[in-house]
């Protein structure tokens, strides 16, 4: 059984300083149904695993500069193909 928070709950296990939009997220999510909570929980988890700084890998910096010089010649996604990244992220 998973734990459902709401508003009124404190997390005194947790002992940085948690803001109050961070508790009003988590007051939400635990309204969610579990597989939901979950893909919440992943993407947490995989943003402490990066550290409190980012780097960029020039792998990473070279597609950005290329998605940038895609937009600055007007080349854009379709409306296809939008939907279908999106698609990709709905199962």
């Amino acid at each position: 059984m998973r734990l459902r928070l709401n508003a009124a709950v404190d997390f005194p296990c947790y002992h940085g300083a948690m803001t109050d939009l961070m508790k009003k997220a988590l007051a939400a999510i635990g309204r969610w149904p579990e597989a939901r909570q979950d893909e919440a929980a992943g993407m947490l988890l995989a943003l402490d695993r990066l550290g409190e700084t980012y780097v960029a890998s020039d792998d990473e910096l070279a597609a950005i500069d290329e998605a940038l010089a895609q937009a600055a010649r007007g080349e854009f996604a379709t409306e296809a193909e939008i939907e279908a990244a999106f698609a990709r992220f709905r199962k």
